[in-house]
């Protein structure tokens, strides 16, 4: 199977500041893969240089089995993290524009443009000018944008930038149609809710440097179940043992917590039984969340970061 992109030890410099130091993954055909990573990390530089905005001082860019021309733009789709529209432009004949840009006539842009405004709610702004809309609904606008043209490959930085719950879970089950058509997504996001529930690989980035990839389940696994979450009444007594806990998360009547290397889950359940009632003690592995703070913390420290299968 021809993989969809695979970067090979990109490089991007600006002066003494390093932004991507020698950056690989491959992201094969179909997958969603999420490109995480704190603010500064190398997110947005690293797919600039994916799609030619700006060009590696080394490595390679190879998309669709091939070195990346700029042929491949009209197979690319493309949701950047600030909004591109033009502002005076109605939204309708905005979409229509952009559409064309990519190949597709102006009849079937214009009935492509028609369906996905019904589909996102936003046919009563068909002929208002961007500008006129609220940040969420220019997002939506955005995202059709990027997605009008029918592309093989559909890049997200923070698609669900001012958007609330419910829009930004429609745009979930989208790219999750777009998925089973055989569509490939790459997106770039601080939620790490939605990587869990949609992404198949990732790429974690800390100082333009990739400190933890491979596949999401694998990668959870890999930590084990050593988070317990906690439902109680009364006190939190349990929690100053510093040989049971590592680290914790309390709210009341709910506590998270990390369990201390070599601690023994069933002493932290009697121990916590003394001084609570408890509704609900699960061992789980810990979420996404916990181990990107946890390898993030790491990385500054100067400890190794890892790679999984």
């Amino acid at each position: 199977m021809t993989n969809t992109l695979e970067l090979r030890s990109i490089t991007k410099r600006y002066d003494e500041f390093t932004a991507v130091d020698s950056l690989s993954f491959v992201i094969p055909k179909g997958c969603v893969y999420g490109l995480l990573g704190p603010n500064g990390a190398g997110k947005t530089t690293t797919i600039r240089m994916m799609i030619g905005i700006t060009m590696p001082d080394s490595g390679e860019v190879w998309m669709f089995g091939e070195r990346f021309t700029s042929a491949h733009l009209d197979r690319i789709g493309y949701l950047p993290e600030e909004r591109g529209l033009y502002k005076r432009m109605k939204v309708a004949e905005l979409l229509s524009f952009f559409a064309q840009l990519k190949g597709v006539p102006r009849p079937e842009a214009e009935k492509r443009v028609a369906s996905w405004l019904d589909r996102l709610e936003l046919q009563k702004w068909a002929k208002s000018k961007a500008e006129e809309l609220s940040k969420g609904m220019q997002q939506k606008v955005q995202f059709i944008a990027s997605v009008l043209h029918d592309p093989e490959f559909v890049i997200m930085d923070e698609f669900s930038s001012g958007l609330d719950p419910a829009n930004a879970r429609e745009l979930e089950v989208i790219l999750l149609e777009l998925r089973k058509a055989g569509k490939t997504i790459l997106f770039s996001t601080h939620r790490m809710d939605q990587v869990e529930k949609l992404c198949d690989e990732i790429t974690l980035v800390n100082q333009g440097r990739a400190v933890l990839q491979g596949d999401l389940r694998k990668v959870k696994s890999s930590y084990g179940k050593s988070a317990v979450q906690i439902d109680f009444d009364g006190e939190a007594k349990f929690l100053d043992r510093k040989d049971l806990v590592q680290s914790f998360h309390n709210m009341g009547n709910h506590v998270e917590l990390k369990l201390a290397p070599g601690a023994d889950p069933q002493e932290l359940l009697r121990l916590a039984t003394d001084s609570a009632r408890i509704s609900r003690f699960e061992l789980v592995e810990p979420s996404l969340e916990e181990i990107f703070i946890d390898v993030v913390n790491n990385s500054k420290n100067g400890a190794a970061g890892g790679t999984h299968a």
